[in-house]
């Protein structure tokens, strides 16, 4: 399956886990099914030492499926490998009306440049064919692509819903 993307890129302080969090929280609120992907650039532990599932990833083995009536999911441990490109992580996801990536900033998907005008970024836009707009703090003169206000989540929604051609749900 082919999942539609929108990416959510800029330098560290920009904003883009909360601008995130917040057109997931507002494009299920209106009915879409929507998966993130979210690129680490250190490593991270979602189990703790002690915990059984820690403890089967400690004993060896390369994948731990944790699984409740609440969620579920699988960890794993990459013990060397490269790390994944970003369509084999998509290839695992189940269907949804869009898959929503911060970070990934080098990848050739689409992506929505988030900009924090009081910190001096370089700027993606222009330099970037895969920035097709900008939500940023501010107006920005001259931009090359449509800007956004990065808190007009609404804004923001309605032009992700057109460039990936949404339907409604």
């Amino acid at each position: 399956m082919t999942h539609k993307l929108i990416g959510v890129a800029g330098f560290k302080n920009a904003g883009k886990t909360t601008l995130v969090e917040r057109l997931v929280r507002h494009l299920t609120e209106r009915g879409y099914r929507i998966s993130t992907v979210k690129h680490a650039h250190h490593s991270f532990d979602i189990d703790h030492e002690g915990r059984d599932s820690f403890r089967h990833r400690a004993a060896g083995a390369g994948e731990v499926a944790v699984v409740s009536a609440s969620r579920w999911a699988i960890i794993h441990e990459s013990r060397g490998e490269p790390e994944p490109p970003l369509a084999d992580v998509l290839a695992r996801l189940a269907p949804c009306d869009l898959v929503i990536i911060e970070g990934y900033k080098r990848d050739t998907h689409d992506k929505i440049e988030v900009r924090n005008l009081a910190l001096n970024h370089p700027k993606l836009a222009g330099d970037d064919p895969t920035i097709v707009a900008i939500a940023a703090t501010g107006p920005i003169a001259d931009a090359p692509v449509p800007v956004f206000d990065r808190d007009d989540v609404t804004a923001l929604a309605d032009f992700i819903i057109a460039h990936a051609g949404l339907t409604e749900p």
